[in-house]
Protein backbone atom coordinates (compact mmCIF):
# COMPACT_ATOMS: atom_id res chain seq x y z
CA UNK A 1 0.00 0.00 0.00
CA UNK A 2 2.16 2.46 0.95
CA UNK A 3 4.65 2.02 -2.62
CA UNK A 4 1.41 2.97 -4.32
CA UNK A 5 0.91 5.82 -2.38
CA UNK A 6 4.80 6.43 -3.15
CA UNK A 7 4.09 6.03 -6.99
CA UNK A 8 0.69 8.14 -6.89
CA UNK A 9 2.52 11.12 -5.14
CA UNK A 10 5.43 10.61 -7.38
CA UNK A 11 3.92 10.71 -10.47
CA UNK A 12 1.23 13.68 -9.35
CA UNK A 13 4.60 15.98 -8.25
CA UNK A 14 6.21 15.41 -11.35
CA UNK A 15 3.37 15.75 -13.53
CA UNK A 16 2.33 19.16 -11.74
CA UNK A 17 6.20 20.49 -11.32
CA UNK A 18 6.63 19.42 -15.19
CA UNK A 19 3.13 21.66 -16.01
CA UNK A 20 4.41 24.79 -13.61
CA UNK A 21 8.00 24.51 -15.55
CA UNK A 22 6.91 25.31 -18.89
CA UNK A 23 3.89 27.12 -18.66
CA UNK A 24 5.89 29.81 -16.17
CA UNK A 25 9.43 29.54 -17.67
CA UNK A 26 7.65 29.26 -21.53
CA UNK A 27 5.38 32.33 -20.36
CA UNK A 28 8.46 34.24 -19.10
CA UNK A 29 10.65 33.63 -22.15
CA UNK A 30 7.78 34.13 -24.61
CA UNK A 31 7.12 37.43 -22.74
CA UNK A 32 10.80 39.14 -22.64
CA UNK A 33 12.40 37.15 -25.75
CA UNK A 34 9.74 37.62 -28.38
CA UNK A 35 7.31 40.30 -26.91
CA UNK A 36 9.03 42.54 -25.01
CA UNK A 37 12.79 42.19 -26.52
CA UNK A 38 12.75 45.16 -27.92
CA UNK A 39 11.34 47.47 -25.70
CA UNK A 40 13.12 46.19 -23.05
CA UNK A 41 16.62 45.63 -24.75
CA UNK A 42 18.19 48.42 -22.32
CA UNK A 43 17.29 46.30 -19.12
CA UNK A 44 19.38 42.90 -21.02
CA UNK A 45 22.41 42.05 -19.28
CA UNK A 46 24.37 40.32 -21.87
CA UNK A 47 23.59 41.86 -25.52
CA UNK A 48 23.54 38.05 -27.05
CA UNK A 49 20.89 35.71 -26.77
CA UNK A 50 21.28 31.94 -26.03
CA UNK A 51 21.53 29.68 -28.69
CA UNK A 52 18.84 26.64 -29.48
CA UNK A 53 21.04 24.25 -28.44
CA UNK A 54 21.34 26.01 -24.99
CA UNK A 55 18.04 26.20 -24.82
CA UNK A 56 17.26 22.63 -25.95
CA UNK A 57 20.26 21.64 -23.38
CA UNK A 58 18.68 23.38 -20.03
CA UNK A 59 15.13 21.83 -21.03
CA UNK A 60 16.69 18.47 -20.85
CA UNK A 61 18.44 19.01 -18.02
CA UNK A 62 15.74 20.28 -16.17
CA UNK A 63 13.38 17.22 -17.32
CA UNK A 64 15.62 14.88 -15.34
CA UNK A 65 15.75 17.62 -12.35
CA UNK A 66 12.11 17.56 -12.15
CA UNK A 67 12.37 13.35 -11.90
CA UNK A 68 14.89 14.00 -9.49
CA UNK A 69 12.96 16.55 -7.25
CA UNK A 70 9.67 14.48 -7.54
CA UNK A 71 11.50 11.45 -6.35
CA UNK A 72 12.97 13.30 -2.86
CA UNK A 73 8.98 14.97 -2.44
CA UNK A 74 7.60 11.49 -2.75
CA UNK A 75 10.57 9.58 -0.29
CA UNK A 76 10.02 12.68 2.20
CA UNK A 77 6.38 13.19 2.33
CA UNK A 78 5.32 8.71 1.73
CA UNK A 79 8.36 6.88 3.18
CA UNK A 80 9.76 9.74 5.98
CA UNK A 81 5.90 11.01 6.83
CA UNK A 82 6.13 9.25 10.22
CA UNK A 83 9.35 10.98 10.86
CA UNK A 84 8.99 14.57 9.71
CA UNK A 85 7.33 17.91 10.88
CA UNK A 86 5.23 17.88 8.17
CA UNK A 87 1.57 18.13 8.60
CA UNK A 88 -1.75 18.21 7.04
CA UNK A 89 -4.13 20.02 9.83
CA UNK A 90 -4.30 23.74 9.57
CA UNK A 91 -5.69 23.32 12.86
CA UNK A 92 -2.59 21.58 14.71
CA UNK A 93 -0.36 25.00 14.74
CA UNK A 94 -3.30 27.61 13.63
CA UNK A 95 -3.48 29.81 10.85
CA UNK A 96 -0.89 32.56 12.58
CA UNK A 97 1.61 30.17 12.04
CA UNK A 98 0.44 28.93 8.50
CA UNK A 99 2.11 32.68 7.43
CA UNK A 100 4.44 32.28 9.53
CA UNK A 101 5.80 29.45 8.15
CA UNK A 102 6.86 31.47 4.67
CA UNK A 103 9.11 33.31 6.20
CA UNK A 104 10.86 31.30 8.43
CA UNK A 105 11.43 28.80 5.21
CA UNK A 106 12.26 31.68 3.13
CA UNK A 107 15.33 32.30 5.41
CA UNK A 108 15.93 28.73 5.74
CA UNK A 109 16.16 27.90 2.01
CA UNK A 110 17.91 31.48 1.55
CA UNK A 111 21.41 29.87 3.79
CA UNK A 112 20.72 26.52 2.52
CA UNK A 113 21.13 27.44 -1.01
CA UNK A 114 23.96 30.32 -0.63
CA UNK A 115 26.52 27.55 1.70
CA UNK A 116 25.57 24.70 -0.67
CA UNK A 117 26.34 27.00 -3.60
CA UNK A 118 29.45 27.86 -2.34
CA UNK A 119 30.34 24.28 -1.69
CA UNK A 120 29.93 23.46 -4.95
CA UNK A 121 31.86 25.81 -6.39
CA UNK A 122 34.78 24.01 -4.33
CA UNK A 123 37.71 23.52 -7.30
CA UNK A 124 37.03 19.31 -6.30
CA UNK A 125 33.30 19.62 -6.58
CA UNK A 126 32.29 21.97 -9.08
CA UNK A 127 33.10 20.30 -12.77
CA UNK A 128 31.17 16.73 -11.28
CA UNK A 129 27.87 18.93 -9.40
CA UNK A 130 27.87 22.32 -10.53
CA UNK A 131 29.70 22.84 -14.01
CA UNK A 132 26.05 21.84 -16.10
CA UNK A 133 24.42 24.46 -14.10
CA UNK A 134 27.33 26.93 -15.42
CA UNK A 135 26.90 25.74 -19.59
CA UNK A 136 24.63 28.09 -19.53
CA UNK A 137 27.14 31.39 -18.92
CA UNK A 138 23.94 33.60 -20.43
CA UNK A 139 20.99 32.31 -18.62
CA UNK A 140 17.73 31.82 -19.56
CA UNK A 141 14.30 31.32 -17.99
CA UNK A 142 14.73 27.53 -19.27
CA UNK A 143 18.01 27.44 -17.14
CA UNK A 144 16.08 27.14 -13.77
CA UNK A 145 16.01 24.05 -13.02
CA UNK A 146 19.01 23.12 -15.65
CA UNK A 147 21.37 20.93 -12.83
CA UNK A 148 23.25 17.95 -12.81
CA UNK A 149 21.86 15.20 -11.07
CA UNK A 150 24.32 15.35 -8.35
CA UNK A 151 23.29 18.95 -7.81
CA UNK A 152 19.09 17.90 -8.19
CA UNK A 153 19.81 15.85 -5.47
CA UNK A 154 21.27 18.64 -3.16
CA UNK A 155 19.05 21.57 -4.50
CA UNK A 156 15.76 18.89 -3.51
CA UNK A 157 17.73 18.50 -0.12
CA UNK A 158 16.10 21.66 1.50
CA UNK A 159 12.96 19.59 1.47
CA UNK A 160 14.18 17.27 3.67
CA UNK A 161 15.79 20.56 5.88
CA UNK A 162 12.73 21.68 6.30
CA UNK A 163 10.73 18.53 7.15
CA UNK A 164 13.17 17.96 10.35
CA UNK A 165 13.73 21.68 11.19
CA UNK A 166 10.46 23.32 10.84
CA UNK A 167 6.61 22.62 11.38
CA UNK A 168 5.56 23.23 7.38
CA UNK A 169 1.96 21.90 6.17
CA UNK A 170 2.35 20.85 3.18
CA UNK A 171 -0.02 22.73 1.16
CA UNK A 172 2.50 25.95 2.75
CA UNK A 173 5.11 24.28 1.30
CA UNK A 174 3.64 23.90 -2.31
CA UNK A 175 2.78 27.11 -2.31
CA UNK A 176 6.84 28.10 -0.93
CA UNK A 177 7.62 26.06 -3.89
CA UNK A 178 5.77 28.41 -6.33
CA UNK A 179 7.36 30.97 -5.24
CA UNK A 180 11.08 29.88 -5.41
CA UNK A 181 10.56 28.32 -8.74
CA UNK A 182 9.11 31.67 -9.66
CA UNK A 183 11.96 33.62 -7.87
CA UNK A 184 14.41 31.27 -9.93
CA UNK A 185 13.29 31.89 -13.12
CA UNK A 186 13.55 35.76 -12.70
CA UNK A 187 17.18 35.39 -11.10
CA UNK A 188 17.89 33.49 -14.79
CA UNK A 189 15.77 35.63 -17.01
CA UNK A 190 18.40 37.76 -18.48
CA UNK A 191 17.01 41.46 -17.86
CA UNK A 192 16.17 43.21 -14.63
CA UNK A 193 13.16 44.40 -13.45
CA UNK A 194 13.57 46.14 -10.67
CA UNK A 195 13.60 50.00 -11.14
CA UNK A 196 16.48 51.85 -10.93
CA UNK A 197 18.32 52.67 -7.70
CA UNK A 198 16.69 49.56 -6.17
CA UNK A 199 20.17 48.36 -5.05
CA UNK A 200 20.57 51.23 -2.82
CA UNK A 201 17.58 51.39 -0.91
CA UNK A 202 17.11 49.82 2.58
CA UNK A 203 15.18 47.52 1.00
CA UNK A 204 16.93 46.87 -2.08
CA UNK A 205 20.11 46.44 -0.81
CA UNK A 206 19.42 43.05 0.56
CA UNK A 207 17.25 41.60 -2.22
CA UNK A 208 18.81 39.27 -5.06
CA UNK A 209 18.41 40.63 -8.44
CA UNK A 210 18.45 39.38 -11.63
CA UNK A 211 21.28 41.39 -12.38
CA UNK A 212 23.35 39.38 -9.59
CA UNK A 213 22.82 36.25 -10.61
CA UNK A 214 23.86 36.86 -14.67
CA UNK A 215 27.22 38.48 -13.13
CA UNK A 216 27.30 34.86 -11.49
CA UNK A 217 26.50 33.04 -14.72
CA UNK A 218 28.77 35.30 -16.91
CA UNK A 219 31.85 35.34 -14.38
CA UNK A 220 31.12 32.12 -11.94
CA UNK A 221 32.17 33.80 -9.37
CA UNK A 222 30.94 35.80 -6.38
CA UNK A 223 26.94 36.71 -5.77
CA UNK A 224 26.14 33.14 -4.20
CA UNK A 225 22.66 33.88 -2.89
CA UNK A 226 19.46 33.39 -3.86
CA UNK A 227 16.56 35.80 -2.70
CA UNK A 228 19.14 37.78 -0.57
CA UNK A 229 22.10 39.40 -0.72
CA UNK A 230 22.68 39.06 3.26
CA UNK A 231 24.87 36.28 3.16
CA UNK A 232 27.00 37.85 -0.02
CA UNK A 233 27.45 41.01 1.77
CA UNK A 234 27.85 39.47 5.27
CA UNK A 235 31.04 37.14 3.62
CA UNK A 236 32.31 39.11 0.58
CA UNK A 237 31.22 36.94 -2.08
CA UNK A 238 29.21 39.99 -3.52
CA UNK A 239 30.78 41.27 -6.68
CA UNK A 240 32.38 44.71 -6.72
CA UNK A 241 31.45 46.02 -9.90
CA UNK A 242 27.45 44.30 -8.65
CA UNK A 243 26.32 48.21 -8.51
CA UNK A 244 28.02 49.62 -11.50
CA UNK A 245 26.17 46.97 -13.68
CA UNK A 246 22.41 47.31 -12.01
CA UNK A 247 22.79 51.19 -12.50
CA UNK A 248 23.80 50.58 -16.19
CA UNK A 249 21.09 47.68 -17.16
CA UNK A 250 18.30 50.13 -14.90
CA UNK A 251 20.14 53.83 -16.94
CA UNK A 252 16.84 54.91 -19.30
CA UNK A 253 17.46 55.15 -22.57
CA UNK A 254 18.55 58.08 -24.21
CA UNK A 255 16.13 60.02 -26.63
CA UNK A 256 18.66 62.55 -27.49
CA UNK A 257 19.64 61.53 -31.17
CA UNK A 258 23.62 61.09 -31.75
CA UNK A 259 25.32 61.85 -35.06
CA UNK A 260 25.34 58.16 -35.32
CA UNK A 261 21.89 57.79 -35.08
CA UNK A 262 21.33 60.49 -37.29
CA UNK A 263 23.42 59.20 -39.86
CA UNK A 264 21.39 55.61 -39.44
CA UNK A 265 18.45 57.09 -40.67
CA UNK A 266 19.56 59.00 -43.32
Amino acid sequence: MIWEDFFFRWTRIAGNVTFRYFLIAGTVFFLFYFILNGILASRKMQSKFPKLKDYSRDISYSLITILIFATMAAVVFVLLDPYTLYYREVEKFGWWYFYLSFPLMFLIHDAYFYWAHRLMHHPKLFKAVHKVHHYSTNPSPWTAYAFHPLEAVIEAGIILVLGFVLPVHQAAFGLFMLFQFSYNVYGHLGYELYPKNFHRTWVGKWVNTSTAHNQHHQFFHGNYGLYTLIWDRIFGTLREDYETKFDQVTKPLDSTPTKESIKHLA
